[in-house]
């Protein structure tokens, strides 16, 4: 377990138009200052305001490209020299993709693996040492469940959050004792923009139930956190399934 609370300080938000980093952000916002990173942020207005009238005593945007890895260690200096030291950080950017597209196209697999392990693995590198500087700090992480046995069904996208959830787990092991916690959340299938027109999965929940497991993990110290908590029994009785059978599963 981590230090209990949360970290004082700015609250940035890297993939500024997510539904549940938008949730988590809203939630953490009374009395806070928040900024939302992301492409096109000119055009995250209406998010903006909705975290304004959640209580953040500013909300700034500013443009991110997560893919633009060479960036980020400018850019997020430059957020805590003008916005204030960052006390949590939130994860939020990714892609899903297209299976079917990428078992075809090498080019399409590479970009999902890119940007949802790649990207992440550079952002957090940059953060850590960011933090570690200050001495304080949380950061938050979006691993899936798809990635803990990943499946035929979603083989790119599960790997790329297996890469994400190893990364994560040994850079939490390296902040100990650092100041800095990272809290590893691990969602099961989330109704959403993302899965819009896909059925959803069993034990499925919604953003705004990721989002308060998520605060609640912050404020209580957690490592990890599995949503719904279910899932981390259901997990470890799948991981024993023999591969023919696992292989028919579906995403």
């Amino acid at each position: 377990m981590g230090t209990r609370g949360l970290a004082e300080g700015t609250v940035l938000l890297l993939g500024g138009r997510s539904e549940i980093g938008v949730e988590v952000a809203r939630r953490l916002a009374p009395g806070r200052v928040v900024v939302l990173a992301a492409r096109r942020s000119g055009e995250l207005g209406e998010h903006s305001e909705e975290i304004a009238a959640a209580g953040a005593t500013a909300v700034h945007r500013v443009e991110f490209d997560a893919d633009d890895v060479a960036s980020h260690p400018a850019m997020l200096a430059k957020i805590a020299a003008e916005h204030g030291p960052i006390g949590i950080a939130v994860l939020a950017f990714g892609v899903l993709g297209d299976q079917g597209r990428a078992e075809q196209d090498p080019a399409h697999a590479m970009a999902i693996l890119h940007t949802d392990f790649v990207a992440q693995a550079g952002v957090l590198t940059s953060l850590a040492n960011l933090l570690r500087a200050q001495g304080a700090g949380q950061i938050v992480v979006f691993s899936s469940v798809a990635g803990i046995r990943v499946r035929r069904a979603n083989y790119v996208y599960g790997s790329a959050k297996a890469g994400l959830d190893g990364f994560a787990s040994g850079l939490a092991d390296s902040l100990h004792g650092s100041g800095v916690h990272l809290l590893l959340v691990r969602p099961g299938f989330v109704i959403g923009r993302m899965t819009e027109g896909m059925s959803p999965a069993p034990f499925s929940s919604t953003p705004d139930q990721v989002a308060a497991a998520v605060v609640k993990g912050l404020r209580t110290g957690a490592d990890r956190v599995w949503v719904p908590w279910i899932l981390r029994p259901v997990f470890f009785a799948m991981r024993l399934l023999p591969q023919p059978i696992w292989r028919r599963m579906p995403r």
